[in-house]
C-alpha cells in the first residue's frame, strides 16, 4: 500500500509519532522551534500535549502526518518562516523578503525507517505549503557528506534527501546540530 501525506489535524495519530511516552515527560513535541523559548519552557508535561492538540484543531495544521493504510508512521512540520523561532534567529540566516515557509523536522516512526517515508514526508509539506499560498519553502537540514547521523538528531533531514526533493543549497548558517553543519536549502514554487 502506497504511502499517504495528510494534514496533521488529528491529534491522537500525531501523538502516536511525536508525543513522548510518559505524558509527563517535558521534551520537544516538535515545538522547539515554533514557540518562543519563554513559552516552551513554560510548558510542562501534559501541557505541551494540549498545546499541540490546539494547533491541529487550527488552521492550517501544524504540519503533515504520513501514513501506511491507516497506521501513522511519519511526520513533518511546516508552518510559514515567520511564525516560527526561525524568524528571529540569528544563526539561519534571511535570504530576502519572500514570506517563505519553513520545514524544519522530519521524523519517521521506528520500524518504518528506510522505506521512502520520509520523502514522502518532504513532498507532502511542500505540497501543503503550496496550497497554503507558500512562495517557496526552506528546510534547514544537516550537511553531514557520508558521516553518519544519530537517529537523534536526524530531525533536521539531510542535505541529499532535499536534494532529491529538489531543493538547492541556497545559503550556509552558523547553526551546527550533532557536530554537523546546517545549510539553508530552498525550494522556489512561483
Amino acid at each position: 500500500m502506497p504511502i499517504e501525506v495528510r494534514p496533521a489535524s488529528v491529534f491522537e495519530d500525531v501523538r502516536l509519532v511525536i508525543g513522548p511516552k510518559s505524558p509527563t515527560a517535558t521534551v520537544c513535541w516538535c515545538l522547539s522551534y515554533r514557540i518562543p523559548s519563554k513559552l516552551a519552557n513554560e510548558l510542562r508535561g501534559p501541557a505541551r500535549g494540549e498545546y499541540v492538540a490546539g494547533l491541529c484543531r487550527a488552521e492550517p495544521a501544524p504540519g503533515v502526518l504520513a501514513y501506511d493504510g491507516d497506521e501513522p508512521v511519519g511526520w513533518a512540520a511546516v508552518a510559514p518562516r515567520s511564525e516560527t523561532t526561525f524568524a528571529r534567529s540569528r544563526k539561519i540566516p534571511h535570504l530576502d523578503e519572500l514570506p517563505v515557509w519553513s520545514l524544519w523536522c522530519v521524523r519517521v516512526r521506528p520500524g518504518h525507517r528506510g522505506q521512502g517515508i520520509s520523502h514522502a514526508l518532504i513532498t507532502g509539506a511542500v505540497d501543503f505549503a503550496r496550497s497554503h499560498g507558500a512562495p517557496a519553502v526552506e528546510a534547514y537540514p544537516l550537511d553531514n557528506g557520508d558521516a553518519r547521523v544519530d537517529l537523534t538528531m536526524a530531525y533536521a533531514g539531510i542535505r541529499t534527501n532535499f536534494e532529491r526533493a529538489g531543493f538547492v543549497h541556497a545559503a550556509d548558517t552558523t547553526s551546527v546540530l550533532a557536530g554537523h553543519p546546517r545549510i539553508l536549502m530552498r525550494l522556489d514554487l512561483r
